[in-house]
């Protein structure tokens, strides 16, 4: 009896292998070769769940968006007591990928980001990304305070979270010095956040 394959399984095995491929040598080191190779699975296997090599890089790009978004969800959840402003700058620092355990996750993100400037697909999915995390913040910062404009501030806080990354992942500033950034950003809107 012919074994089984999970598709969505496979097509995840083989996102992840894209990913640490981008990680290690930018999206111009992922070829279906090594893709294959890494993920420990055929070139057919690869081809069977992936028409074009576009459509891989979407969906690993998908695939990372879904899983930042997962993690937000799940900071925010685990503590449903705390303030709008407190889960407010629990999302920002998870968008923000300041964590060592989140840099490589962060480099993969930047490199499809790059690629988004002349990829219509996924500038999509760059765009789709962008646009829950920024009603994600809209709506803490509607709970959080009488902003006039809480759409206004969620656009600029997303865009210093994403800032943020590239100024860490370049060396220009520490992960504290990054996080010191964003609370005096969210410190400025709010005032401290309580203990």
């Amino acid at each position: 009896m012919p074994r089984q394959v999970d598709h969505e399984s496979r097509r995840r095995q083989i996102a992840e292998a894209v990913c640490r491929l981008a990680d290690e040598s930018g999206l111009e080191g992922v070829t279906l070769r090594d893709v294959a190779a890494r993920a420990q699975v055929s070139m057919g296997a690869v081809q069977r769940c992936f028409g074009t090599k576009e459509e891989m890089l979407v969906f690993a790009l998908t695939h990372i968006g879904e899983r930042v978004a997962a993690r937000v969800g799940a900071r925010i959840a685990a503590s449903p007591a705390q303030s709008a402003r407190t889960a407010l700058g629990h999302a920002a620092t998870e968008v923000s990928l300041l964590q060592e355990e989140h840099r490589a996750e962060a480099r993969v993100w930047l490199a499809f980001v790059a690629q988004a400037a002349v990829s219509p697909s996924l500038a999509e999915i760059v765009r789709t990304n962008y646009a829950g995390l920024q009603a994600l913040f809209a709506r803490l910062i509607a709970e959080a305070t009488e902003t006039a404009d809480p759409e206004r501030t969620a656009r600029t806080l997303l865009a210093l979270t994403d800032g943020l990354t590239t100024h860490v992942l370049i060396g220009h500033l520490t992960p504290a010095a990054a996080l010191d950034v964003l609370d005096a950003h969210l410190n400025d809107l709010w005032g401290p956040a309580a203990a």
